[in-house]
């Protein structure tokens, strides 16, 4: 069975976690144009390679980043957080 790796709890069984999906930066909706915003929330990249993906450890209910190489679906581990990019 493929594991993921949980700050929490260490590598657990994927069936203990929930995707949320790709991390996106938001743009500004104070200063965005209703095209930009309209992009932003209904288009996606597809394209493969190596994304930051939203996890959620189900048992602990820790959300996280987790790098991932889409091509091979090889777990790269898991990203900075959002406070520590900033």
């Amino acid at each position: 069975m493929k594991q993921l790796p949980c700050p929490i709890c260490s590598t657990r069984n994927l069936s203990e976690f929930l995707y949320y999906g790709v991390r996106r930066d938001m743009p500004d909706p104070n200063t965005c144009t209703d095209a930009q915003w309209t992009d932003y929330l209904f288009n996606r990249a597809g394209s493969a390679g190596v994304k930051q993906e939203w996890w959620c450890h189900l048992p602990c209910n820790t959300w996280f980043l987790l790098e991932r190489d889409t091509r091979t679906d090889e777990i790269l581990g898991l990203a900075a957080s959002v406070e520590e990019r900033k």
